[in-house]
């Protein structure tokens, strides 16, 4: 019985330590992709584009993905996609890093009239972990203010937080289920306020960025330009954002 005693004791400990090893490179590898994340932002800005006689004006407000985080040079975000396609469109893009919900409706507020509104955000509301109650209040004021700024309103979320390469288990699980929550509260509240919602939310097993790690940035969070590429087609695809526009008045 001794025995049997001191071989449990030393199985546990080796699972402790096991566990313990597994923690400790996790974390050292999340340090350095928080590091990498922020590199990445520093070194990132906005695309914009004023062409002289613009035919169609489009504001973007968002958070990094907005501002396209992780790819190359603006001109590789989904911004700077669509103005590869119309060089004649003005765009003004409000996107800043780390913004929340909260903060995109201030984006919006403190702009003019536009032909079409488009919205990328929602990562941050998930990774900071805002109840699902703060993010549909959220999410409704600010459809409210993109409403008041322009006749259409396209909302694009970040895809499954969950399955980026940032996070591991089982902190990438509890992402999932608070990025499929914010999907569904983004889904729901684009539905009450008229505006188009792009789904980017995908299970694992059917996620392109999961199939293609070369869709991620050198950070593991932020798409690449290969990946903003598909956001970008996803957002054709969805919305008709380029038909819409060319409808516009």
């Amino acid at each position: 019985m001794t025995d049997v005693r001191r071989d449990a004791r030393f199985a546990r400990t080796l699972l402790g330590a096991a566990i313990g090893a597994v923690l400790l490179v996790t974390a050292g590898c999340a340090v350095w992709r928080a590091g990498e994340a922020r590199d990445l932002a520093r070194r990132s800005e906005p695309f914009e584009q004023r062409p002289e006689g613009a035919t169609r004006r489009l504001l973007i407000a968002g958070d990094s993905t907005a501002v396209g985080t992780g790819a190359s040079s603006p001109m590789q975000s989904v911004a700077g996609l669509i103005a590869q396609q119309q060089p004649r469109l003005l765009i003004e893009n409000r996107g800043r890093d780390g913004a929340l919900f909260a903060d995109v409706t201030q984006q919006l507020l403190r702009a003019g009239r536009f032909d079409a509104v488009l919205i990328q955000a929602g990562g941050n509301d998930v990774i900071r972990l805002r109840s699902a109650e703060e993010m549909r209040t959220d999410i409704d004021q600010m459809l409210e203010a993109a409403r008041q700024r322009a006749d259409v309103v396209i909302f694009m979320p970040a895809g499954n937080v969950g399955n980026a390469p940032f996070f591991f288990v089982p902190w990438s699980w509890w992402m999932t289920h608070r990025a499929r929550e914010m999907h569904r509260l983004a889904e729901s509240a684009s539905a009450r306020a008229n505006a188009t919602y792009v789904k980017l939310f995908e299970e694992r097993e059917n996620d392109p960025f999961v199939r293609q790690p070369e869709l991620n940035a050198s950070d593991g969070l932020h798409p690449s330009d290969a990946g903003y590429r598909v956001w970008w087609q996803e957002l054709q695809t969805q919305s008709e954002l380029t038909r819409r526009l060319a409808a516009a008045p």
